[in-house]
């Protein structure tokens, strides 16, 4: 069977797998077809006990007990809580890698689910619920069932899977460590993959479908503060002092040119946002100095770095011309998340074969950030979304990734295991 698919610009021709590779994709629809109602269970166990970021002790005893029982060595404490099988195949050929991230969020749960959480933790001093808000219980468990479904079939692999099930996706505790980042410096890619390949949920689209585009995903991340420091005086004669407020307010401005009138908007959209202003107590008292806190997202890694030395001027010549003074601190975040282009272009039509073609969107640029991008920059990478919202709901209005109320069909969770699980096979075919 051909089907032809557009994906970007280039025309592809997906067939049916070839009669070669057909004993091993049969093998291999059987073993994920048996995994189709452990993942719920297992997906459903996750969700009532989530863990934060680089506190996953007892999602990563769940999931060691897992791959232990497969048979796999398995090797524990990366990272903090990070857990890293791999499986060999019985025939010689390349590494592939698969991620999938483990933590919560603190977010209080209002789904209305037999197994909902009800755990509680304490973030940034306070005391919050605990929810898998954006759907990392289901990534763990789509892992678990592609790990026991590759298995089965390791005798017909040509190639070796390394399984990384990662904390700290959503960032590390202020003064921890964690994540992909630290996964990595522990020396996780020793074993150079040829490959990486992640997956996320997204209530964006609907149960069936398959979201991803080559070339930048989604934007790097990078939050910021900026402290402006002016002389406090009183409200009625500011002459006396030096008002930081003003400063800032002209800082706030200044700093919009430089997505629209400093770089070149014909190659990668950028944002600058402040999101919070602190600063002063009354109404008649200038203060002696401002905090201002945003975030600067961007899609090539050349563009970010000039930005953010354009914001760090930008702020200081701006206060300096008011006569107060702006130390400007960058806090370095997750960088662009890119699709390699010749990897996407050559296993889209293996999404395009399970999922089917009509089934396969090429998503806009996302202005969210993931730490998969720190794989892809070792090593070629796809990175793709699972919709998770039911076919009778509007994807558009669903509650999106991290509220309170997002809500994933079970039912998604096995195309996730059949498309990962194919995406290897394919690979080291």
């Amino acid at each position: 069977m051909i089907k032809k698919i557009i994906f970007g610009s280039v025309l592809f021709t997906a067939i049916s797998a070839p009669s070669f590779a057909s004993s091993i994709n049969t093998q291999l629809e059987h073993a994920t077809q048996s995994v189709s109602e452990k993942v719920i269970t297992w997906r459903r166990h996750l969700h009532q006990y989530p863990e934060l970021s680089n506190r996953e002790f007892e999602t990563a005893k769940y999931i060691t007990n897992h791959l232990k029982s497969l048979g796999l060595e398995v090797q524990t404490g990366v990272a903090h809580t990070g857990v890293v099988a791999k499986l060999s195949g019985g025939k010689k050929g390349p590494l592939v890698a698969l991620r999938a991230d483990m933590d919560a969020l603190p977010v209080t749960e209002q789904v209305d689910l037999p197994f909902a959480s009800k755990q509680t933790s304490t973030y940034r001093g306070n005391e919050v619920g605990v929810m898998h808000a954006c759907g990392h219980d289901t990534h763990v468990a789509i892992l678990m069932a592609v790990a026991e479904s590759l298995v089965k079939i390791k005798d017909q692999l040509a190639g070796e899977v390394l399984f990384v099930f990662q904390p700290a996706e959503e960032g590390a505790p202020e003064g921890e460590e964690g994540g992909a980042e630290l996964m990595l410096k522990e020396g996780l890619f020793k074993q150079k993959p040829e490959a990486v390949f992640g997956l996320h949920v997204t209530s964006s689209l609907n149960t069936g479908q398959i979201g991803f585009r080559e070339g930048p995903l989604m934007a790097s991340e990078d939050s910021f503060t900026i402290n402006v420091t002016g002389r406090q005086t009183h409200g009625s004669r500011p002459w006396n002092g030096v008002d930081p407020i003003v400063a800032s307010s002209q800082i706030i401005m200044a700093t919009q040119t430089i997505a629209s009138r400093q770089v070149d908007v014909t190659k990668a959209p950028s944002v600058i946002s402040f999101g919070a202003i602190n600063g002063g107590i009354r109404s008649n008292i200038i203060p002696d100095s401002v905090e201002l806190i945003g975030t600067i997202r961007t899609f090539d890694q050349t563009m970010r770095a000039d930005i953010k030395k354009r914001l760090a001027k930008t702020a200081e010549l701006v206060a300096e011309s008011a006569g107060a003074k702006a130390d400007v601190h960058i806090d370095h975040g997750y960088p662009v998340t890119v699709n390699n282009v010749a990897l996407t272009q050559k296993m889209t039509p293996t999404l395009a074969r399970i999922a089917g073609a009509d089934n396969i969107i090429t998503t806009d640029l996302i202005t969210g950030a993931e730490d998969f991008s720190y794989y892809a920059l070792e090593t070629p990478g796809l990175f793709y979304f699972l919709g998770v919202t039911p076919k009778d709901q509007n994807a558009k209005t669903a509650p999106s990734n991290h509220s309170p109320q997002f809500y994933v069909d079970e039912s998604a969770l096995q195309l996730g295991v059949e498309s990962l699980s194919q995406l290897v096979v394919d690979y080291l075919q």
